[in-house]
Formats: structure tokens, sequence, C-alpha cells
């Protein structure tokens, strides 16, 4: 089933072309994946910042190595192979190579565990690279026939039959997505205690099963879901009272929503605001619904 293709162009100079393929998945992979898609092009930054969102991420790269920053104060790392990033508890800087290509897979939050050799949370803000989690021998395989495959589509067709090759059943996956789901569909509002006690489940035992699965706890899911509400909804074209959107989202000491603003977004509110403005001047045409934005 395809979901999207389109081909986006970003005035960067005359003739600046980033193609972008998305595809929804057939099951059963349906259930634990948004869409796959494959990028190529000369992208309109080269960094950019990405929340602590509850989103993901598996990257083949079959360009130049792109890098990482897991955190403001970590050290930036190179990717050649490409890289499996778990749901991260802040913001993360990515450096796109120019021109780069690859092909992803953007998960539900539960969707990534299902492949991988470890519990996700050894991966919570610590990205692995595609050779640690499937091999070397199986990534260059792998590599080698997207690289041979004549277009977009044929590509995300070849990973998507890598992914059910790899599919492996996770011990209580069912109870953490369907708390998951429930987290999501409330914008993390719901109270995570009345959820477990309807699961018949010990918050301990959740919290377990979380990490395992999603790499955090579901207080740390549900934080993450109810900031993401919060900062996408913010007009960045009126005037933001940032005290009332501290309270609308929950936070009774404005401090503590500023701190955390800076934790998930690596800039201050003050800042988050002058970047989208940015972004959208650059770039007029451009649907921005959020992430991610050029870093600083």
């Amino acid at each position: 089933m395809l979901a999207a293709a389109r081909d986006v162009r970003w005035a960067v100079g005359d003739d600046v072309s980033v193609e972008y393929v998305s595809r929804v998945p057939g099951p059963p992979l349906d259930g634990l994946i948004d869409d796959l898609y494959y990028l190529e092009g000369a992208p309109p930054y080269s960094r950019l910042m990405l929340p602590a969102a509850p989103a993901p991420l598996l990257i083949v790269n079959l360009g130049a190595p792109f890098v990482i920053r897991a955190g403001s104060h970590a050290v930036a790392v190179e990717y050649a192979d490409g890289c499996a990033v778990a749901t991260p508890t802040r913001a993360w800087e990515f450096g796109y190579p120019s021109p780069t290509r690859s092909v992803g897979v953007h998960f539900r939050p539960w969707g990534l565990a299902p492949f991988l050799p470890m519990p996700a949370a050894e991966l919570c803000d610590r990205p692995a690279t595609v050779e640690q989690i499937w091999g070397r021998p199986a990534i260059s395989e792998l590599r080698r026939r997207l690289i041979a495959a004549h277009a977009p589509h044929e590509m995300l067709m070849l990973l998507e039959e890598e992914l059910v090759r790899r599919l492996r059943a996770i011990n209580g996956l069912g109870i953490v997505r369907h708390m998951s789901s429930a987290i999501a569909e409330t914008g993390g509002a719901v109270p995570i205690r009345d959820l477990g006690v309807a699961a018949h489940a010990s918050s301990t035992y959740l919290a377990r099963r979380f990490k395992e699965v999603i790499g955090v706890t579901p207080k740390r899911l549900a934080r993450s879901y109810r900031f993401t509400a919060t900062v996408l909804a913010i007009d960045v074209a009126a005037p933001v009272d940032w005290g009332d959107v501290a309270a609308g989202a929950g936070y009774f000491d404005q401090a503590h929503f500023v701190h955390e603003f800076r934790e998930f977004t690596g800039l201050t509110p003050t800042r988050y605001v002058e970047v989208r403005q940015r972004f959208l001047r650059e770039h007029p045409d451009h649907a921005l619904e959020g992430w991610p934005l050029p870093a600083d």
C-alpha cells in the first residue's frame, strides 16, 4: 500500500532537490511501523535538531557517512552504514552529508524492539550502527541489494522484506503496545496508574517491560507525548504567552517547563520560536508540521 510519494524542492541555490518517497508496509509490519521511506538529494540544512519525541528510527545509509550528536554535550559520531535510534530522552542533532541518500523506517514507539538483539533501553540516547544490531555481513548484503535496485519503490520493497524476515516475538509487546496506544491517544494525559490497574500489572513490571520494548518508562513516554503535543500546538506567527502554555500543559512551575523545554528540544522557548519562524521565512511553501528544524 503506497502512502505518499512526492518530490520536495527547497530553494537553497538554483537547483537543489530533495526526493522523499514514503510507503506504508502491509501486515505484519503495519502495527509496528508508520512508514518506510527513501531520501535522496541535497538537504536545505546540513544539521537538524530532532526532539525527544516517541519516534524510534532506523536508517540504512547508502551515501557518505552522516553524523549524530546525542545531546548538546555529547561528542558527534559518524555513521557509515546507518543507525538505529530508540526513543530518546533529550534532543539530538543529525548532520547530513550533501548529497545524501538513504532508506529508513519510522517506527511506532514499540515497533523497533522486534528487530533488536538487545533491550531498547540500551539504545536510549546511544544510537547503534546497523552493523551492531544485524551484523556486518547482513548489512553489507542489504546495502548492496538496495544500491543495485532500480527505483525507490523497489528499494522500499527490499527493506520491507528484510524487516519481515527479521521480525521476532517480544515478551510483553502486547501490553506495552496497548498502553502506549492509550497514552498516545490522550497526548500523554492519561493517568499511568489507571492504565496499570486496568492491565492488572504492577508498576515495576510495566516499567521493566517498557524499558525493554520502548527504552523508557510509561511515565517518561507520557511526558514525551504531552510535551510534543504542547510544543507543536504553538502558533509561532502570534505572540506566545509562555505562562499560559506551561499551565495548559500541566506545569505548575514555569521554570520547570523551561528546563524541560531545553531538555526535549535543545532550545530555549524563545529560540525555538525564532528557529521555526526562520524556517518558514526561508521555505514559505513548506507545510511545517513541527520537526525536524535547523540546528543552531
